[in-house]
């Protein structure tokens, strides 16, 4: 059933998707630097988003649009320019074949993959799709449903918050879109192109992308993970109104309301160092955490992919089950990575006297489909940061017991 969201529910939304974004998804930060301007006027003649789930979605065609780029750069923007410019493209080659553009479908579950998608919405009179490509955030859009499920990514639409347009129309070599692997590789090889444009000075490290349209027949195979902005929204509301104090509650909460295993990784500890810097569009970095005599190092790249137990000999955790922090006491409880530092890069030192519980959530089984496309391409990442043994899902990993030593 569809539903209206307003700026305070948009508030809540945000804070429920920064928990179930594994560190990524871009940052509370910039997120409400953009809900802020939210408002009816001359930008927004609404101040409202309609959401539709993806059996509703029946009038017209569908696009995933998103901010592609470094969390930290995009931390500035007021409005989604980018975006919306991304989106207009798209509207405009639709509409010269005749088909209208209806809705709108997050990249990913995270406080600005879902923001995003409702501004840009609500900008344009557009609904927004219950659903996103993975459940949680990613680096790469190989590691989207989307891709998994060959949707066509031709044609993808790049724009800076200034308004160059980029558009990519990556020719296979067989047919219109390709075989199989084909429009496997377009989808890579598209990520790998945006890449180095968005470090390109009138980029500045983050653009809007709009790409896989979808007609109606389409979504059922593309938006395999559904209803993640409605749980975002009711668990963001429970986080906001202070009802779950600890990770033992929300542990509980998630398991009770969304049927979401999750588990504490490591004894609860406290923050000590942070480590980050950005390239190729990405913010890459560390973030430690300190239990008595115990380091737990998250590595991550945007979203974080890897944890290691400085009393372990393997990872505790890694992509694509999801890693989160839950932040006990007064104040904010869930953190992406880029909303633990400081601009300099350094850690917040707000964040040094209160507790933390680093939690893993086993990921949807459509991500973690053995030699699956985006199975696949999690392995190829976690390869570049040093990891070259299999995947090891949480369920699976013996050390996820917190506060086991081996």
């Amino acid at each position: 059933m569809s539903y209206l969201l307003n700026h305070d529910d948009l508030e809540s939304l945000l804070l429920g998707a920064c928990f179930f974004g594994s560190g990524g998804g871009g940052t509370l930060t910039s997120a409400r630097s953009l809900l802020a301007q939210f408002h009816a006027g001359d930008y927004y003649p609404r101040a409202q988003v309609r959401v539709v789930s993806v059996d509703e979605a029946t009038d017209g065609d569908t696009v995933m649009v998103a901010y592609l780029g470094s969390p930290v750069a995009i931390n500035g923007a007021h409005f989604p320019q980018g975006p919306v410019g991304a989106v207009i493209a798209v509207r405009e080659r639709l509409a010269r074949e005749k088909r209208t553009l209806s809705y709108l479908a997050p990249p990913e579950s995270g406080a600005l993959g879902f923001l995003v998608a409702c501004l840009v919405a609500a900008h344009l009179g557009l609904a927004v799709i219950d659903a996103d490509g993975a459940g949680r955030a990613v680096p790469s859009l190989p590691q989207l449903t989307y891709a998994a499920a060959q949707i066509s990514p031709r044609p993808a639409f790049l724009v800076s918050q200034s308004g160059l347009r980029v558009e990519l129309d990556v020719e296979p070599s067989e047919g219109e879109n390709g075989a199989q692997s084909q429009r496997q590789d377009v989808a890579t090889i598209i990520d790998q192109m945006m890449r180095p444009i968005v470090s390109q000075a009138d980029f500045k490290q983050f653009g809007g992308l709009a790409m896989w349209i979808m007609a109606p027949a389409e979504l059922a195979r593309a938006l395999p993970v559904r209803g993640t902005l409605g749980r975002a929204l009711r668990l963001g509301r429970e986080l906001q109104a202070g009802r779950l104090r600890s990770a033992d509650e929300l542990v509980n909460y998630l398991a009770l309301q969304f049927d979401v295993r999750a588990r504490p990784l490591f004894p609860q500890g406290t923050f000590v160092a942070a480590e980050a810097e950005s390239r190729n569009g990405f913010d890459l970095g560390k973030i430690t955490i300190r239990a008595g005599d115990r380091l737990c190092t998250v590595l991550y790249q945007n979203e974080s992919l890897l944890v290691w137990d400085s009393s372990r000999s393997s990872p505790i955790c890694m992509a694509p089950d999801t890693i989160s922090y839950f932040v006990e006491g007064d104040g904010q409880a869930v953190y992406s990575n880029g909303d633990l530092l400081l601009p300099d890069g350094t850690l917040n030192p707000a964040l040094l006297q209160r507790k933390v519980t680093l939690l893993g959530l086993e990921a949807n089984p459509v991500l973690r489909e053995r030699n699956g496309l985006i199975l696949n391409s999690f392995m190829q990442l976690l390869n570049t940061i040093g990891y070259l043994g299999p995947y090891v899902p949480l369920t699976g990993n013996a050390s996820t017991a917190a506060g086991s030593a081996a």
